[in-house]
């Protein structure tokens, strides 16, 4: 006689629900860092166009060169605010994702103790019914040789 659990199905289901959360969560992860290293690139483009400018004020320069290239990094300071909220958005979905992930696993974790329970009391009702049965054959065993 074999242990089978009735929500044997659900136990699984609540498994591959914490799986799929994970994904989810990894997914979301890839993205953050997505954004953030398009961020850092931002922010390496920034530098490198100061250090252009530097250089561009110490050699003679006209005045509409310097317009565009002050026009261009107003535009790459436009650029990294908004990779800014993108990153801040990644970092939220993240979080939520992160919960989702912790609600799935308490979930399973749940099911998985039910199973358990169930399983150790199956375990304990066999165990007795092999002490009844071994309990009757000595009882037997006894009345067969007081006769």
């Amino acid at each position: 006689m074999s242990f089978r659990y009735s929500f044997q199905q659900i136990v699984d289901l609540k498994n591959n629900e914490r799986t799929q959360a994970e994904w989810i969560l990894s997914e979301a992860m890839g993205q953050l860092r997505n954004e953030e290293s398009s961020l850092n690139g931002l922010v390496e483009q920034k530098e490198n166009l100061h250090k252009e400018m530097i250089q561009a004020t110490s050699h003679s320069v006209t005045i509409s060169n310097m317009l565009m290239m002050q026009s261009y990094m107003n535009h790459v300071d436009n650029q990294i605010a908004r990779k800014h909220q993108d990153v801040k958005q990644a970092k939220h979905i993240v979080s939520e994702k992160q919960e989702h992930l912790s609600v799935k696993m308490i979930d399973e974790k749940v099911w998985t103790k039910a199973r358990e329970k169930a399983q150790n009391k199956f375990q304990i009702m066999i165990a007795k019914k092999e002490q009844d049965a071994l309990d009757e054959m000595a009882t037997n065993r006894f009345r067969r040789a007081s006769y």
